[in-house]
């Protein structure tokens, strides 16, 4: 990890983040995550500067577009940040982790409707 990334690992892990968890270094498809809450689903980039040349613009953004077809929400935040403005930073991340959760727990169930009088089975899931 880069000195920013360990330095917001330190505030995160082990629920430090009002209680909300996250994982380091998550594997999703072919990318690994800075920073991953599931339950949010919600990755966490701390860019340094080599995200400013433009053809790591570009990769960055096709890595957030296939996330995003995941269904995963990417943050990123500068490294500087970081460094400056952890308090900020964290009021932010966690700011947003809720609203997130809160958009997921509102979403329109998967499940359907069974018919009356049939025994209910489990509901399908969709990928």
């Amino acid at each position: 990890m880069t000195p920013p990334e360990a330095r917001l690992w330190t505030r995160v892990r082990a629920h430090r983040l009002q209680g909300f968890k996250f994982r380091r270094q998550h594997p999703c498809g072919p990318y690994i995550l800075d920073f991953y809450c599931a339950a949010a689903r919600l990755a966490i980039e701390v860019d340094g500067r080599g995200h400013e040349h433009p053809d790591q613009i570009a990769r960055d953004r096709r890595r957030t577009r296939w996330l995003a077809a995941q269904g995963i929400r990417v943050m990123r935040i500068a490294a500087h940040d970081v460094r400056d403005e952890l308090d900020g930073v964290l009021g932010f991340i966690a700011r947003v982790v809720r609203e997130r959760i809160a958009d997921i727990g509102a979403a329109p169930s998967t499940t359907r409707a069974k018919p009356p009088g049939r025994s209910p089975s489990p509901p399908s899931v969709e990928r």
